[in-house]
C-alpha cells in the first residue's frame, strides 16, 4: 500500500471492512418494515398462479427497481408478471390512474409498486375496490398516514423503527431486499439474487444515495455483477457509451444519462425492454435508441441554459424560472443553475395549462419540506431532500416562488456554498506520490458517490511553465506544472472558466485535482483533472 493511498484512508476513516465487503453481513431484509407481510402475500400469488402488475417509474432507479422485481418475482415461481411504467408526460410522478385499469384488463389480482406508491392513497385504495391487493416497495418520504395496501416496504416510514443504514437505500436496493427475504422464505435458490446487483448498482448510483454501509455493500458486489453481468442490453450499452472501465463515472456520465433519456425525452418503455432484452440484436438496437435520445435531451438542455442565463436568474435565495423547454429535461437544468449560481433551483415549463417541473438544490434546504409548506400553491408533487418534481397552478407561479423563497429566508440557513465547496481530502507536495500505483488502490474505493465521493488532492503553489487551449473554440484549459523538486505534471480541464484560460506561464497557483489515467500511443500516465484554481 502506497503512503498516500494509506493516509487517505486515516483521513477518510476507511477500515478494512470498507475496502472488502462481506456479501452475508449484509443488513437482514426482515428489518425492513412490512418485509415478512410482503413475503407472504407474494408466496400466495405463487401458489395461486395468479398474474402480477409491477408498477414502476421512469427514471433510472425506476427502470432498474422494476427490472429487478420482474427477475425476483419470476425466480419465486410467479410465471405471469407485467411490468407497467408511467409516462413522464402524460401520467407524472407516483401512481397513475391507469394502473387500476391495467389490472382489471389483465387480470392481474396483485400490483407491485417500486420506487413509488407510499403517498397514493386514493389510487390504492381503488385498486382495493376491486378486489386487488397492493405492495407497496419505495424509497420516498411517507405522509402522516399510509395507504391501504397489503404491504408498504420503505424504509423511511414514519411509523417504524428501520436500521439507519437501510434508509439509504434506492427504489432498486428496497426492491432488491426482497429478493433477499424471498431467499431466505426458501422461495428463490440461495445466490440467484446476485445476478441483480448489476442493476442494483446503477440504479443506487444514479438516484445519487450515499455509498457508506448497505449501499457500500450491494454496490461493491454490484460493480463484480457488472463487469460480467448476463444481460445483452447492459453489454449493448456499455459498447455504444464507450465505457472503458467500470466505476461511478461511467454509471454516472455514460450509462445512467442513457437510461434516463429514454423516460425524458420519449418513453421508459425503450430502457425498460433494454435491460430485459433476452437477445443480443434486440439489445443493440435498442442501445443505439437511447443513444440517439441522449443526444437529442442534451441538445434540448444546452439551448435551455443559454436562453436563461441570457434572461437571467434574479437575485432571490431560491432560483424559480419558467419557460418553453422540453418538461423531460428540467431537473437537469435545474441542476446546472444549482452548480453555476450556486442556489437550490426550480424549473418549471407550461403542460396542458399547468406549470410542470423539477427542483434541485443542496445543503440545508430540503425540498420535500418546501413543498409541504408551500402546498397551497401546488397541484401535486414529491421527491426528496435534493431532488423533487412538483405541479404548479399557471396563475399561482409568482405566489410560488414568493412563498418559498420566504422559507427559505425563514429558515436562517449560513454559509450553504460550504456544501459545494470543493474540499482536498490531502495536499501533495511530490508530484511523484501521484502515480499509476495509487489510482490502481483508489479503485478499491469504487464507485465513488454521495458520501464518498472521489479523493481530491490539494497541488500547493506549484509553478505553471505552460499553458495552452484546446478545442475548437479554445474552451479547454491544459497546464503543465511544476512542484518544489521540479517534477511536472500535466493538468486538464474541460469548458474551463475563462479567468483560468487567461492563466500565463510562470505563475504560481493551488490546484484542486482529481486523478485520471491518460493513455496515448499505448503509454499510460497519471494526470490532474482541475476542479478548482487560485493564484497565490
Amino acid at each position: 500500500m502506497s503512503r498516500l493511498f494509506d493516509e487517505l484512508l486515516r483521513v477518510r476513516e476507511f477500515d478494512a471492512g470498507f475496502l472488502s465487503p462481506v456479501y452475508e453481513e449484509c443488513v437482514g431484509p426482515r428489518l425492513l418494515p412490512d418485509m415478512a407481510r410482503a413475503v407472504e402475500r407474494i408466496r400466495e400469488a405463487a401458489s395461486r398462479s395468479e398474474k402480477v402488475l409491477i408498477y414502476g417509474d421512469y427514471d433510472v432507479d425506476g427502470v432498474t427497481a422494476s427490472t429487478i422485481m420482474y427477475d425476483t418475482l419470476r425466480l419465486a415461481g410467479i410465471s405471469e408478471v407485467e411490468v407497467m411504467l408511467p409516462n413522464r408526460f402524460l401520467d407524472g410522478y407516483g401512481m397513475s390512474k391507469k394502473v387500476v385499469q391495467k389490472a382489471k384488463e389483465t387480470g392481474a389480482g396483485l400490483v407491485v409498486t417500486v420506487d413509488c406508491g407510499s403517498r397514493n392513497h386514493e389510487i390504492i385504495g381503488e385498486l382495493r375496490e376491486n378486489g386487488i391487493d397492493t405492495i407497496v416497495t419505495d424509497h420516498h418520504e411517507c405522509g402522516k398516514s399510509l395507504p391501504e395496501a397489503v404491504a408498504v416496504v420503505n424504509p423511511k416510514r414514519r411509523d417504524m423503527e428501520c436500521p439507519a443504514e437501510l434508509r439509504e437505500l434506492a427504489g432498486a436496493g428496497v426492491a432488491f431486499k426482497v429478493a433477499q427475504a424471498l431467499v431466505l422464505a426458501g422461495m428463490i435458490p440461495e445466490g440467484q439474487e446476485k445476478w441483480l446487483l448489476d442493476l442494483v448498482l446503477i440504479g443506487t448510483v444514479c438516484d445519487s444515495m450515499r455509498m457508506t454501509g448497505e449501499n457500500r455493500r450491494l454496490c461493491y458486489y454490484g460493480m463484480k455483477v457488472l463487469a460480467k453481468t448476463r444481460r445483452p442490453g447492459l453489454k449493448e450499452l456499455m459498447r455504444v457509451a464507450g465505457t472503458k472501465r467500470i466505476g461511478g463515472e461511467a454509471i454516472g456520465f455514460q450509462l445512467g444519462p442513457r437510461l434516463n433519456a429514454a423516460g425524458r425525452m420519449e418513453t421508459a418503455e425503450y430502457a425498460l425492454k433494454l435491460l430485459m432484452a433476452s437477445s443480443r440484436m434486440e439489445a443493440a438496437s435498442l442501445a443505439l435508441t437511447l443513444n440517439r435520445l441522449n443526444e437529442q435531451r442534451r441538445n434540448q438542455q444546452n439551448e435551455a441554459v443559454t436562453e436563461i442565463e441570457e434572461r437571467g436568474v434574479g437575485d432571490e435565495p431560491v432560483i424559480v424560472v419558467d419557460g418553453k423547454w422540453h418538461e423531460g429535461v428540467l431537473g437537469i437544468i435545474a441542476g446546472r443553475l444549482v452548480e453555476e449560481y450556486r442556489r437550490p433551483a426550480f424549473v418549471l415549463a407550461e403542460v396542458d395549462g399547468a406549470l410542470k417541473g423539477s427542483g434541485r438544490s443542496f445543503g440545508e434546504f430540503n425540498l420535500a419540506e418546501a413543498l409541504n409548506v408551500c402546498g397551497e400553491y401546488i397541484i401535486g408533487g414529491g421527491g426528496h431532500a435534493e431532488a423533487c418534481g412538483l405541479k404548479v397552478e399557471a396563475g399561482k407561479m409568482e405566489d410560488f416562488r414568493r412563498a418559498v423563497n420566504e422559507y427559505y429566508r425563514s429558515l436562517r440557513l449560513e454559509n450553504q456554498e460550504r456544501f459545494l465547496g470543493v474540499r482536498e481530502d490531502l495536499e501533495v507536495q511530490e508530484f511523484e506520490d501521484l502515480s499509476l500505483e495509487l489510482l490502481e488502490e483508489m479503485r478499491k474505493l469504487e464507485p465513488f458517490g454521495n458520501g464518498n465521493v472521489e479523493p481530491v488532492f490539494l497541488l500547493k503553489e506549484v509553478r505553471v511553465v505552460e499553458v495552452s487551449k484546446m478545442g475548437a473554440e479554445g474552451e479547454h484549459l491544459r497546464l503543465i506544472v511544476w512542484d518544489q523538486q521540479g517534477k511536472s505534471m500535466k493538468l486538464v480541464q474541460f469548458r474551463a472558466p475563462e479567468e483560468y484560460l487567461r492563466l500565463q506561464g510562470g505563475e504560481t497557483v493551488n490546484v484542486w485535482i482529481q486523478l485520471v489515467e491518460n493513455e496515448f500511443r499505448g503509454i499510460r500516465s497519471a494526470e490532474g483533472r482541475i476542479l478548482k484554481l487560485a493564484v497565490c
